[in-house]
C-alpha cells in the first residue's frame, strides 16, 4: 500500500506531499501537506514492537484530549484524525497500523534543556498537563506498555541477566554491576508504597522529556505532545523522569560523564512542576519527590545495563558498549543528585 493511499484513507485526496521526519525515536513519521484542504498533518506508522495495541494509545489520546478540553487547559492539543470510515487507524497490506494527527505550525523542539528558563517553563507545562488530566474521577485509561513502570520486574529482569550474560559481558561491566548492586535496595521503598496503596493512582504522561513539548519561536511552550505512553501510575514517575532527563548536562550516550548533574535545573524543575500541582498532591507524594528522582534514574541505569548484559536487544545501539556508556552516564547523574541531596 503506497503512502498516498494511506493518506487518502484519512483525507480523501492524493493531492498532497509526504515528507519523512527523521528525528522520531519510536514511530515512523511523515509530514503530510494536503493541498486541497490547505492543511498539514502528521502521519505515523505505529511501532507495534513497542506499542503492541495501537487502538489503546489512540483511545487513550482521545480520552486525554477530552479531559484537557473540559479542564480549561491553556496549551494547544494535538488531535487524532478520523479516517473516512470513522476509525482512527488504517492497516496496510502488511498489517502495520497507521494514524494521522493534527499539526501545529511554527513550532520548535529541544532535545536537551538549553537553559534555566526553558527548564522552568517546560516543567510548568507538564505540571499543568498533569493537573488538568487528573480530575476527581479518572476515566478508564489502559496501559499501552505492560509493566513499563513495574520496578519489581525491572530488578528481576536485571538479576536474571546477571545469571545468563556471557562471561565477557560480565567482566566488561564489572564496575557498573558493582555500583548497581550497592544500590539494589533503592527501589524497595517505591515497590512497597505501591503495593500498600500509599501512592494515589493518577494519569501520568509516562515520557515527559523536553523533546515531547512543542515551543513557539520565543521558546514558550505551546503543547505537550506524544501521549502514547499515557497510563495510570504514580505521578512520582513523571517527576522522576523529568529530573532525570532535564538535569543531565551531557548527552545520555556519554559514558565519560563527570559531574553531569545540574542542581540549579533540578530546583527549577521542582518549582515549575509543583506550580499547578502542589495543592493536588498528597503528603506522601510531596515528601517523596527527591526519592522518586533517585529511583527513576537508578531504574533507567538498570534498564540500560540489563539490555547490555542481554546482548543489546531492546535499545538501538551504534557500537558494542553503547548501553554500557548509557549506564555509566546514568550512574554518574545519580551520584550527582545524591551528593546534592546529601544522601549517604
Amino acid at each position: 500500500m503506497e503512502l498516498k493511499t494511506i493518506v487518502t484513507g484519512f483525507t480523501g485526496t492524493e493531492n498532497c506531499t509526504i515528507t519523512p521526519i527523521t528525528n522520531g525515536l519510536i514511530n515512523t513519521t511523515y509530514l503530510v501537506v494536503d493541498y486541497d484542504a490547505d492543511e498539514k498533518f502528521i502521519l505515523q506508522k505505529i511501532n507495534t514492537q513497542v506499542f503492541p495495541f495501537p487502538e489503546i494509545i489512540t483511545n487513550n489520546h482521545i480520552l486525554i484530549n477530552r479531559l484537557l478540553e473540559d479542564g480549561n487547559y491553556p496549551l494547544e492539543l494535538v488531535k487524532p484524525k478520523e479516517t473516512l470510515s470513522g476509525n482512527f487507524i488504517i492497516k496496510d497490506e502488511n498489517g502495520a497500523s497507521w494514524r494521522m494527527l493534527s499539526f501545529i505550525e511554527d513550532t520548535k523542539t529541544f532535545f536537551k534543556i538549553p537553559d534555566i528558563k526553558t527548564a522552568y517553563e517546560s516543567a510548568k507545562a507538564v505540571g499543568s498537563f498533569l493537573n488538568t488530566v487528573n480530575p476527581e474521577y479518572l476515566p478508564y485509561i489502559q496501559a499501552p506498555i505492560p509493566d513499563f513502570i513495574n520496578f519489581e520486574k525491572r530488578i528481576s529482569d536485571y538479576q536474571i541477566s546477571l545469571q545468563s550474560a556471557s562471561p565477557d559481558l560480565l567482566d566488561n561491566a564489572e564496575p557498573e554491576i558493582e555500583a548497581m548492586n550497592e544500590l539494589i535496595s533503592l527501589p524497595e521503598k517505591w515497590i512497597e508504597m505501591e503495593k500498600e496503596g500509599v501512592l494515589p493512582k493518577r494519569i501520568i504522561h509516562g515520557d515527559p522529556n523536553v523533546r515531547n513539548i512543542l515551543f513557539d519561536q520565543t521558546s514558550r511552550p505551546l503543547a505537550v505532545i506524544d501521549l502514547d505512553t499515557v497510563t495510570i501510575s504514580t505521578i512520582l514517575y513523571d517527576f522522576g523522569d523529568m529530573a532525570r532527563s532535564y538535569t543531565n548536562t551531557l548527552d545520555e550516550d556519554n559514558g565519560n560523564a563527570d559531574n553531569n548533574f545540574n542542581p540549579q535545573i533540578y530546583r527549577t524543575v521542582k518549582d515549575g512542576f509543583l506550580l499547578s500541582l502542589k495543592k493536588k498532591l498528597t503528603f506522601e507524594e510531596l515528601e517523596n519527590l527527591d526519592y522518586a528522582a533517585q529511583t527513576v534514574i537508578y531504574i533507567q541505569a538498570v534498564r540500560f545495563l540489563t539490555d547490555y548484559l542481554n546482548g543489546s536487544t531492546y535499545y538501538s545501539t551504534k557500537y558494542a558498549e553503547h548501553n554500557l556508556d548509557r549506564t555509566r552516564n546514568q550512574l554518574e547523574l545519580l551520584k550527582g543528585l545524591r551528593e546534592y541531596l546529601r544522601v549517604d
